[in-house]
């Protein structure tokens, strides 16, 4: 392998390179994901998978909203809803 001077040249060829390189991976992923989309286009139960996965990403949309979006309860509040529920639990004076 021969190594590339660090001139203009150098870097135009490295960026076609990576260009040419990044193409050919957009390629290869693109026609693997035509090939696996054909495949499902065939099975029988396409209209059930195709439920399921919606199914499946909403509930991922949820638990993603709630990890980010909800401020954890505070944790004073929740000790005494526990106490409460304790002492009404065991009869006591509420």
């Amino acid at each position: 392998m021969t190594s590339t001077p660090r001139s203009g040249r150098g870097r135009d060829e490295q960026a076609v390179l990576l260009v040419a390189g990044l193409a050919d991976l957009a390629v290869t992923t693109i026609s693997s994901a035509v090939g696996t989309l054909q495949g499902l286009l065939r099975r029988s139960d396409g209209p059930e998978l195709a439920r399921d996965a919606q199914h499946d990403l909403m509930v991922r949309g949820r638990i993603a909203l709630d990890r980010y979006a909800a401020a954890p309860p505070a944790y004073l509040e929740v000790l005494a809803q526990h106490a409460l529920a304790r002492r009404t639990a065991s009869g006591g004076d509420v």
